[in-house]
């Protein structure tokens, strides 16, 4: 997905500058030394298990905790200043809505701290409430919680938004209208930080992809140059196959795992030469490979390898998502 960025030069001053930022509770190290930009009509998305350091960022970001070392700067400002917050929406995964409110209730009371709010009954109808709903927030399915959350995210007409988990719980047919909802943020100049564990989401939406672990960046780019160069070759089979032989079968420039019990993998430049190295292996293991297919890097691969590579560094994970 590129939609946002195409809209403006590189020349247009970045909506949100992070520099440097390191976040520590006592002893645990949970950012360390991040930075990255956003910039207008953009959608950064910052991927990582629990405890890679996405949610103390984005609290660093919105002003809910103070960073330990480095800065943070919106629209040239300090964040938590009235006027960058008057143009900011935030969507948390937890809490955000007043439990025994009514969805439009708490979206005209939420209007009145803004300066030019968007119209609340129209929010609610754009992400599928009914208006005149009048079951309160608490009785609403978890998937309709999300979308008042959005809705109110929305109130301000944000120039910046950020979005945690926005389509978590929701149906597969609200996801789509969700979706598009938060193109059409991007494409009228919003920049937007999108957390999320749905990698179908920043398929979706992503214009630029931050992979995080252990609280640093590990890798940054759009999705084709995070999954596009590296090539792989997939098969299930027996769990648990030595791999030794098959390696050094394949030799230099190609590497094969076991990613996920039974759940084979190739990497590097799948070839048919290679194609027939690997059935051959097969047929001398006296296995039979099932869904053998030649597909681009996943960013679910790239995810499992940065974990794995990184796994001895310093645990996080006593830190929130």
């Amino acid at each position: 997905m590129q939609i946002g960025t195409c809209l403006y030069s590189a020349a247009v001053a970045a909506t949100l500058t992070v520099a440097q930022i390191s976040v520590r509770y006592a002893d645990t190290l949970a950012v360390d030394g991040v930075s990255f930009d956003v910039n207008p009509g953009e959608i950064v998305a910052l991927l990582g298990a629990n405890g890679a350091g996405k949610t103390s960022i984005v609290e660093s970001c919105i002003g809910l905790r103070r960073p330990t070392s480095g800065q943070i700067t919106a629209f040239g400002t300090d964040p938590t200043s009235v006027p960058a917050r008057g143009r900011t929406g935030v969507m948390l995964q937890n809490g955000g809505l007043y439990p025994s409110a009514r969805p439009l209730a708490w979206l005209n009371y939420l209007a009145k701290l803004y300066p030019t709010p968007a119209e609340p009954r129209d929010l609610l109808a754009a992400v599928g409430i009914d208006p005149d709903l009048r079951t309160t927030n608490r009785r609403l399915s978890g998937g309709e919680q999300q979308r008042v959350k959005l809705a109110a995210a929305l109130l301000p007409q944000p120039d910046l938004l950020y979005l945690d988990e926005p389509t978590a719980g929701v149906d597969v047919v609200a996801r789509r209208s969700l979706i598009d909802l938060v193109r059409a943020q991007a494409e009228r100049g919003a920049a937007i930080v999108l957390t999320t564990h749905l990698l179908a989401d920043v398929d979706d939406l992503a214009d630029r992809i931050m992979v995080l672990e252990s609280g640093r960046v590990r890798a940054e780019g759009t999705l084709d140059e995070l999954t596009g160069a590296t090539q792989a070759l997939r098969f299930t089979a027996t769990p648990g196959l030595t791999l030794a032989s098959l390696q050094s079968d394949l030799g230099s420039g190609l590497h094969a795992s076991e990613n996920g019990p039974g759940n084979y993998l190739i990497e590097g430049d799948v070839t048919p030469d290679v194609l027939a190295t690997v059935t051959a292996w097969c047929a001398r293991m006296d296995v039979m490979p099932h869904g053998l297919t030649n597909t681009r890097h996943s960013l679910e691969d790239l995810l499992r390898a940065s974990a794995t590579e990184h796994s001895s560094d310093d645990d996080t994970s006593t830190e929130l998502t």
